[in-house]
């Protein structure tokens, strides 16, 4: 992947040296693509829903003060984020526009460890997440090293997929969508409000697939095997695959994010019709 010289978005917050304690909001539910590290890690292991670690707790956000300052130029790591949160800034600014409507960025916060966020407090072992509440994505860079050495996901354009699918759950939050899955699974069961929870995940595969698309028609930055590199991750973070990693068997009804096959074929629709409708996962009679 072809990144380095490209535009880098200044809607990066590094509170990396801030030491990543203090306070916490409770509010707005926090999802993300990082449930599965906790899964790995030891969520299932433990009979513990990965999503109850996630600070489902109702309420209103309370407001989160830290320091915001931009991530050192010499930092390769958060270069690249930046550059690919500069990336999803322009495609999805052209897609809003083209529907109608305005864009309006989310903000991409780097911290380790832990940090205050108006969903709860984040922390690592999430891995990276969206908080509705704040419109904000969390990310500790050394989650890239866990997809490489754990989760058996190299790349740049696998970390990439990891970036615009959070921002795939912004999308959401913007288009309402988020607020609708929302009512749907309080008025569910705890079996349906996961399946709805899967639609969700698996919208944001879509759309991270979407963005792909468009990015590689304005920049040409992919190169041969950077497009297997998103669909291995994708496959290696289903539920089944973690599932079985972490406790040696699959619980279907538990899933959260959806299969390895279903997480490939939405992000793959994605990237192949570059079109919002394609991505309509909330209405679709099959997975």
């Amino acid at each position: 992947m072809r990144w380095e010289g490209e535009r880098q978005s200044s809607n990066v917050e590094d509170r990396r040296g801030a030491g990543g304690l203090g306070g916490f909001g409770l509010g707005g539910r926090s999802v993300g693509v990082g449930t599965v590290v906790l899964a790995l890690l030891g969520g299932w292991l433990f009979g513990i829903n990965p999503l109850a670690l996630l600070g489902m707790m109702g309420g209103e956000p309370a407001a989160v003060q830290t320091p915001a300052q931009a991530p050192p130029t010499n930092d390769k790591a958060a270069a690249f984020v930046s550059t690919v949160l500069a990336s999803t800034e322009d495609v999805w600014t052209q897609v809003f526009r083209e529907g109608g409507g305005s864009y309006q960025a989310p903000r991409l916060v780097l911290f380790r460890g832990a940090t205050p966020t108006a969903c709860g407090r984040g922390q690592a072992a999430m891995g990276p997440f969206y908080c509705p509440a704040d419109q904000k994505v969390y990310m500790d860079l050394d989650f890239f090293d866990v997809m490489s050495a754990r989760l058996g996901a190299p790349g740049d354009f696998a970390q990439a997929y990891v970036v615009a699918h959070e921002v795939g759950h912004h999308v959401q939050t913007l288009l309402g969508l988020t607020q609708r899955a929302e009512q749907a699974r309080a008025r569910g069961s705890a079996a349906q409000a996961n399946a709805v929870s899967v639609r969700v995940e698996l919208q944001a595969d879509c759309l991270a697939g979407l963005w792909a698309h468009h990015s590689q028609r304005a920049k040409q930055w992919l190169d041969a095997g950077d497009v297997e590199e998103g669909l291995n991750a994708a496959s290696q973070i289903g539920d089944d695959v973690l599932q079985r990693r972490s406790q040696g068997t699959v619980v279907p009804e538990s899933f959260t994010h959806g299969s390895s096959a279903q997480r490939v074929a939405w992000f793959r629709r994605g990237l192949q019709s570059g079109k919002l409708q394609a991505c309509d996962t909330l209405n679709a009679a099959e997975l």
